[in-house]
């Protein structure tokens, strides 16, 4: 059998569904760890910074995708980034073929890196801004959870992203048309991907206008206090 690129789509609903559920249980493990400091952790005191600090977070875990891609082998210039806020997510595209062990990798780094370490770091040094954070971070990274261990089961595949930052490709000659995972949609195989040649950076226009109101209001919060 050739090979072709079998194509599977995020269900966003469902996967912002879980992540709730997600981030309820590392609360409640953290309510068990230590009641007081996630109660602290969860204290604005200043919605302008607290509002930066979770931006720049959210664009740092995109970069940890992008650094595991480029060491373990993919070119730089076929990685693009991007803000969809209005479908709840930001992504980091990796438009080439890269090895299995690549995206394993790739989707474990900002889990692993910004999610379990810093969490553990907060915990040790009571550090409420990081464990606010971090607990942010390992309840988004339940796309890449699902997607790990949907690929991880899969031989002989080779991985690439496209132009619809909600799916992805598995290259193979493996007949994948029967492979269902709970999160993901099948969409169908192609003998080649469509892929244009998007900005480096691209951030939609609901992206622009949340992140706006979200300013404008930490600002004046700031202001006003």
């Amino acid at each position: 059998m050739s090979k072709k690129y079998y194509i599977y789509q995020m269900n966003v609903k469902f996967l912002n569904i879980f992540s709730i559920i997600f981030y309820f249980l590392i609360i409640f493990i953290t309510f068990l760890i230590d009641r007081n400091f996630l109660l602290e952790s969860f204290y604005i005191d200043n919605y302008f910074w607290f509002i930066l600090m979770l931006l720049l977070y959210t664009c740092l875990h995109e970069i940890l995708h992008s650094i595991a891609y480029v060491l373990h082998g993919a070119n730089f210039k076929n990685i693009t980034y991007g803000m969809a806020f209005e479908k709840g997510i930001c992504y980091c595209l990796c438009k080439q073929n890269i090895s299995k062990k690549n995206i394993l990798i790739s989707l474990l780094y900002p889990f692993i890196f910004i999610g379990v370490l810093t969490y553990i770091i907060s915990i040790i040094y009571h550090l409420p801004m990081l464990l606010f954070l971090s607990i942010c971070n390992i309840g988004g990274c339940t796309g890449d959870i699902i997607m790990f261990f949907f690929i991880l089961k899969i031989k002989n595949i080779q991985f690439s992203e496209f132009d619809d930052e909600t799916s992805f490709a598995l290259y193979t000659d493996e007949d994948l048309s029967s492979k269902k995972f709970f999160g993901l949609n099948y969409l169908g195989c192609k003998d080649n991907l469509d892929i244009k040649d998007y900005k480096k950076i691209n951030v939609s226009r609901g992206s622009f206008i949340l992140l706006f109101f979200l300013f404008a209001f930490g600002l004046v919060s700031f202001m006003v206090k």
